[in-house]
């Protein structure tokens, strides 16, 4: 596989066998429900994503007959903490639902030598990681973090927070003015994410 021109979304894992058998796949969360229980900060932010992200049927249609036809299943990486996470561990988790796709969560910082073969550029620990196998455990390719459009929407508003001393007056109130422009943006961030996932998968899969 060869990577995308942005983000590593398609570079093989290590050299040599995975770290991710069958059986360490099977190992992990496999519903919302159990990351829910999992974690210990900001479940009320992945319960807002979650229920507000509405798939396009199209796309559930789509990705249910990648798994129809080819056994498709999903891991992924996350942490409690990160909004990349708040964002894209609901979408992974509806989709997974509403398609029958198999889905397993685990935790980062409890599973680094998973972390380790799925690094952004080789070397950084960016979450969510979406890592996507056929129905034989073959590795078709990752996603990392968040979606290109978010990426370029996020530059700008990040200009919000510049200069801004953490703890005083000035910064709570350009953090709540982020922070609501991020909401403003997050569906289209959303369903970005799943445009790129179906591509990983078309190009994967044909």
């Amino acid at each position: 596989m060869t990577a995308t021109s942005t983000l590593t979304r398609k570079e093989s894992p290590k050299t040599g066998d995975s770290v991710v058998t069958a059986e360490r796949y099977a190992s992990g969360m496999s519903t919302f429900a159990d990351w829910m229980g999992s974690i210990e900060k900001n479940s009320d932010l992945f319960q807002r994503h979650y229920d507000e992200f509405q798939p396009n049927p199209d796309d559930v249609a789509a990705l249910k007959g990648y798994v129809e036809n080819n056994g498709v299943k999903a891991l992924l990486l996350g942490t409690d903490w990160c909004p990349d996470v708040w964002r894209g561990l609901p979408v992974a988790a509806k989709l997974s639902e509403l398609s029958g796709m198999e889905l397993r969560i685990f935790e980062r910082d409890e599973h680094s030598d998973i972390m380790a073969e799925f690094l952004k550029d080789g070397e950084f620990e960016s979450v969510p990681t979406i890592v996507l196998y056929d129905g034989d455990h073959n590795y078709l390719g990752h996603w990392i973090e968040r979606a290109d459009q978010a990426n370029a929407e996020m530059g700008p508003l990040r200009e919000i927070m510049a200069g801004k001393e953490r703890g005083t007056p000035e910064w709570d109130e350009a953090r709540a003015q982020y922070m609501d422009k991020t909401w403003s943006l997050a569906e289209g961030w959303r369903q970005a994410q799943v445009k790129e996932l179906l591509a990983l998968l078309e190009e994967a899969l044909g």
